[in-house]
């Protein structure tokens, strides 16, 4: 079971995924960012501080709500990734396509 809290800062949409973020909270995380997307929220941060584990699936779902922000003209991040995520982008380098940041306010700064 995973906990996902959602709230806005300035005009963007900040995702929080607690705890394993696996095939079933996967799910659950691809409904929330295309909920978000579709509602208008096409500036999106996933801050995966409090996410303990990412397989596959959590990917996915990361890589799916990038390519559904980008589709709206907007785009998607990741912040402040726990090791453990940050080793998963590492080995499959989607950390070249989703560039992890230091923070979640500093997201979208250039």
């Amino acid at each position: 079971m995973i906990e996902i809290d959602v709230r806005t800062e300035r005009d963007i949409a900040v995702v929080v995924p607690r705890g394993r973020l696996n095939m079933v909270a996967a799910r659950e995380l691809r409904t929330t960012l295309t909920r978000l997307i579709e509602g208008g929220s096409t500036r999106v941060v996933v801050d995966l501080a409090e996410t303990t584990f990412l397989d596959s699936s959590g990917l996915g779902a990361l890589i799916s709500g990038l390519k559904s922000a980008r589709q709206a003209g907007g785009d998607l991040r990741v912040a402040r990734p726990t090791p453990a995520v940050l080793t998963v982008f590492e080995l499959t380098n989607i950390d070249k396509v989703l560039r992890p940041r230091a923070d979640v306010e500093g997201a979208f700064d250039v």
